[in-house]
């Protein structure tokens, strides 16, 4: 579940449309259902329950330190991080705009994991619920992607 916020003026222009136009067009099929909806509260008390998210802020070391590593990798331009979802961003190749992300993506398959790519960037979002093991083997299988796709 989520939810779009946006400044007036961002608002307004997608207002500007003809009246037939569906504005700010954001959802998806389950938007608004009833079920999806008490499934986003359900989870939402396991996350509480479970004390995920200081969870979470205990592993952030062991996920920055880990994304952190994969600096000096082939093709790898730079890391970024805030909290929990790391990004690295790779060296363009030549006349193929995100041909390496996508490498990386395809070989991340392979190995088990389905990392996000957009244009140059790789993102991993593991859940709250993850192990410090299984983050340590997923930037593993990350560096194995990043050396194939090099």
């Amino acid at each position: 579940m989520g939810g779009v916020i946006v400044k007036p003026a961002i608002h307004d222009a997608f207002m500007t449309g003809p009246d037939t136009a569906v504005e700010l067009f954001h959802g998806y099929t389950y938007s608004g259902h009833p079920v999806a909806a008490a499934a986003a509260h359900a989870a939402l008390d396991a996350l509480a329950e479970e004390d995920a998210f200081k969870r979470s802020r205990e592993l952030e070391p062991v996920l920055e330190q880990g994304m952190h590593s994969l600096k000096g990798e082939p093709g790898v331009a730079d890391i970024r991080n805030i909290g929990w979802p790391p990004r690295s961003s790779s060296r363009r190749s030549a006349g193929k705009p995100g041909a390496r992300a996508l490498r990386v993506f395809e070989r991340g398959i392979e190995e088990g994991m389905l990392f996000r790519f957009t244009g140059e960037t790789i993102a991993v979002a593991p859940p709250y619920i993850s192990t410090k093991a299984e983050l340590e083997t997923m930037v593993e299988k990350l560096r194995v992607s990043i050396r194939a796709a090099a």
